[in-house]
């Protein structure tokens, strides 16, 4: 599908060249020495990574560590987390289902309460409402959620946290690669590569700070976490590397330090102006077309754009434009359960324009969302 307009980089975005000959280079050197001796031949790119990834999150490189998606760099930081009967966890209400399966699990496990932060009338985070104190072990800040474009402020939330001393974990996955971070404050980051970051699928990174690391103790370690020092001793890392594992893809690791490399080649602060550019362009020309409700909240907007239709439901219209060859995906209540189910949504169309949309495809699009709801 040549004449594809992809709209789906919230989904899984369309990798770069760079991204893909790095990939498939690595597999067939691979194929040729083998395993071991293709990763030892590229040893010194997979170090140099660990700065790739910290120019693109504005930390240093001891803070960084690669995972094979946004999932398990969260699972990862958040089972690191020391909890008790008592405890308080503060979620919002976009919170992501994948978040808030295993922060229910946990908490009944450990007598950890689990309390929804309410949102203000714009949708995000309700800052007047976080009521803290020195229970609050956890906030799980979702930066900008799945079903819709808003951003929350990130930077006000941890302030908040750091006078009771609570941790702040941010899911970053749908912000990483559209968004320029470097200016977030938090203690801890998750993303994945293969939305915005343009990235392969299978690989995600974490950012522990160095000054929070002593207070995690991460539960799967093995012998790239730490060392074997004795027969009955052990010695885990000091970096964030304690929360890597042995094994690893390294091709498509080094697809997302490619991926990493193309972004910051690009411009960040680019990204986000071309990004935010092509959302507004497609928001707005949603609103305007008979039967269409733009569902996006926020006061500041990303480039996720959802919608629905009075007359279509969200998976037809999803398959209408398909046939049409624009690619967009829906986002179901499953998803983000509280807010949807605040908002009295099932679902949503879920458009996510990247900076290679042209501002023409993304006029093209509309007409295709206007056909295909006539």
């Amino acid at each position: 599908m040549s004449d594809l307009i992809f709209l789906d980089s919230a989904g899984s975005s369309i990798p770069p060249a760079p991204v893909v000959d790095e990939v498939i280079g690595h597999l067939k050197r691979e194929t040729e020495i083998g395993g071991y001796r293709a990763a030892a031949e590229r040893r010194d790119d997979l170090e140099a990574g660990y700065s790739v990834l910290a120019d693109l999150f504005g930390c240093r490189p001891t803070e960084v560590a690669f995972t094979d998606s946004a999932t398990r760099s969260w699972l990862a930081a958040f089972d690191a987390v020391p909890l008790e009967a008592g405890d308080r966890i503060l979620v919002t209400e976009v919170e992501y289902g994948g978040n808030a399966i295993p922060v229910l699990r946990r908490a009944a496990e450990t007598g950890a309460v689990v309390e929804v932060i309410p949102s203000d009338i714009r949708g995000q985070v309700d800052l007047d409402a976080l009521n803290l104190d020195n229970r609050v072990k956890l906030i799980s800040l979702v930066h900008v959620p799945t079903n819709g474009g808003l951003v929350n402020p990130v930077n006000d939330v941890t302030a908040a946290a750091r006078e009771v001393g609570a941790l702040v974990l941010l899911d970053a996955c749908q912000s990483t690669g559209q968004l320029d971070l470097r200016g977030l404050d938090y203690d801890m980051l998750a993303c994945t590569g293969r939305k915005w970051l343009r990235g392969p699928r299978g690989t995600g990174a974490l950012v522990v700070r160095d000054e929070v690391r002593e207070r995690l103790h991460p539960r799967l370690v093995d012998l790239h976490s730490g060392v074997w020092t004795g027969l009955n001793e052990y010695r885990l890392r000091d970096d964030a590397r304690v929360f890597e594992l042995w094994e690893c893809n390294v091709a498509d690791r080094l697809g997302m330090i490619a991926a990493a490399r193309y972004a910051l080649d690009r411009g960040l602060d680019v990204i986000e102006a071309e990004v935010a550019d092509r959302a507004k362009r497609l928001r707005e020309g949603l609103a305007s077309i008979p039967g269409i409700t733009v569902r996006d909240l926020g006061e500041r907007q990303s480039g996720i754009v959802t919608f629905t239709s009075r007359d279509v439901p969200a998976m037809e219209l999803k398959d209408r434009l398909w046939d049409l060859e624009v690619a967009v995906t829906v986002s179901q209540s499953g998803s983000t359960l509280i807010d949807m189910t605040r908002r009295g949504l099932d679902e949503v169309v879920r458009a996510s324009p990247h900076y290679f949309v042209t501002p023409e495809e993304i006029d093209q699009a509309l007409e295709r969302v206007s056909r295909s709801v006539r």
